[in-house]
């Protein structure tokens, strides 16, 4: 493998091309005019605008993409995440084009796109479900009758769904109509498919997700779990790793069940099973995900492995070089995202010009980023402006770093995720470890963060004024 093709932008991109080059891999970066100067069309060997700025003249054309691939000479496509990260056929064109796609085969990808197809690949593992149906349902009478013997609340999901784009949470039957024909608009306008599923509603439950690689040569491992419970909008924007609360028996019970799902559809590579986990530590399948997490780096700063260069290794036919007795956790790691969204108003996209942008530095801090300041963060895009990773010998010393780490971090021109992050570090939920799903709905409010944030103004000031006055008595007090 002498050339690879990424097929993604900004931090990802950025990531993958910083392995490659630590392989000795060439690599050729993908941009539109908004990106022009991104870092990672800096860093490639080469680079080549691709199409418009929307995304889907752009990143998203499949063939186009392909097209460069194979005039330029490429041995192989890394998608990163989103795009076509999950999309079989851009996974079956590459395998045609005898291109290697950095992921699972494209069979892998299908089965496990569809919730109901993932579903029925794991029935045979005894592999734990939430109770519900195993079939796709448009018909609303049935569908009602389906919910009341499953039992209130229950949940309505999109059968291509993802993002909690085409989810319902239903508390009884008389809002169920209402919110069964939500959940299929969303999930026809999202994914041109409204299929929906209903399956018991999990309360209180904390997602927490198992990282897996496997190889040509039959080896799967799993590489511990990450804690993704702290999300709004059903997307996570705080990650850990290890989970505070999983015991070494059901570590290890969920370990082999997401080998086991691996297994289930002949996977290859690195993919994530995802986890619904019950107040009494009940785990059951969610769905997988098949290709690199956002928050991976959290499973590589407790392993010591890059797991783009696993990727690549078991993509170029490569045995995965340890075995899973070989694997241990060591010390903690927590991840923030860093949005470009305002916490005040909804965590709605607030972007705009980085007036300002000066990450921080110091031992065990990691910043993964695809932004210099002076650039725009785009309208087209996730307004993902970095990853913030913190490291510590445990849970709160990463904790703390973290808080650390936010202070320095300063960013102009755009609001950000970084006070709620703040936020959740220093409440008393997260550090105890009691928290779940629920954390934002539970705890937060704007309202919790401008109190917050005028209480930190206010003591700022003070020590300033504090300081001042130190300043003057000594200017006063003349010299001996």
């Amino acid at each position: 493998m002498q050339k690879i093709l990424v097929a993604n932008r900004g931090e990802i991109a950025l990531r993958v091309m910083k392995t490659a080059k630590k392989m000795g891999i060439k690599t050729v970066a993908i941009y539109t005019e908004a990106d022009r100067n991104s870092p990672h069309v800096k860093f490639a060997d080469e680079a080549v605008l691709i199409g418009e700025n929307p995304s889907n003249k752009s990143y998203l054309l499949a063939d186009k993409i392909i097209e460069v691939a194979v005039e330029l000479g490429v041995d192989a496509i890394h998608p990163g995440y989103g795009f076509l990260s999950e999309n079989a056929e851009f996974a079956l064109k590459a395998e045609k084009n005898n291109l290697i796609f950095i992921g699972p085969r494209s069979k892998a990808i299908q089965m496990m796109g569809d919730k109901l197809a993932a579903k029925d690949a794991v029935k045979g593992y005894n592999i734990p479900m939430v109770p519900g149906i195993d079939k796709a349902i448009s018909d609303i009478a049935q569908a009602k009758e389906i919910a009341n013997n499953i039992g209130y609340p229950i949940l309505i999901k999109a059968a291509a769904g993802g993002g909690g784009k085409g989810m319902r949470i239903v508390e009884n039957e008389k809002e169920f109509e209402s919110q069964m024909e939500r959940a299929i608009s969303e999930a026809t306008s999202a994914f041109g498919d409204g299929s929906v599923f209903i399956e018991k509603y999990v309360s209180s439950p904390r997602h927490i997700e198992i990282q897996v690689m496997a190889d040509s040569h039959g080896n799967i491992v799993y590489l511990f779990e990450r804690e993704c419970s702290i999300q709004r909008r059903h997307q996570k924007v705080v990650e850990e790793a290890p989970s505070s609360v999983l015991t070494p028996e059901i570590r290890k019970k969920m370990g082999e069940a997401a080998v086991n799902v691996a297994r289930s559809c002949d996977y290859l590579g690195a993919g994530t099973v995802e986890f619904l986990v019950d107040d009494k530590l009940n785990f059951y399948f969610l769905e997988m995900n098949t290709r690199l997490q956002v928050e991976h780096p959290v499973t590589e700063l407790i392993t010591g492995l890059d797991l783009v260069e696993l990727q690549i290794l078991v993509a170029r036919g490569e045995k995965i070089p340890f075995r899973q007795e070989d694997l241990e956790i060591r010390g903690h790691a927590i991840e923030l995202r860093v949005y470009a969204e305002d916490s005040l108003n909804n965590f709605m996209p607030n972007v705009g010009r980085l007036n300002r942008y000066k990450t921080p530095v110091g031992k065990n801090i990691r910043v993964d980023d695809g932004y210099e300041e002076g650039m725009d963060i785009p309208i087209y895009y996730d307004p993902l402006i970095s990853k913030l990773i913190t490291y510590g010998k445990d849970r709160m010393q990463a904790v703390e770093l973290m808080i650390e780490a936010i202070d320095q971090y300063k960013i102009d021109g755009v609001q950000t995720t970084l006070p709620f992050g703040k936020f959740v570090m220093q409440h008393e939920a997260f550090r105890s470890g009691k928290f779940n799903t629920h954390f934002v709905k539970d705890h937060f409010s704007p309202e919790m963060l401008e109190q917050t944030r005028k209480q930190e103004a206010s003591i700022a000031s003070l020590l300033a004024f504090q300081l001042y006055q130190e300043d003057q008595k000594k200017l006063r007090t003349p010299s001996n």
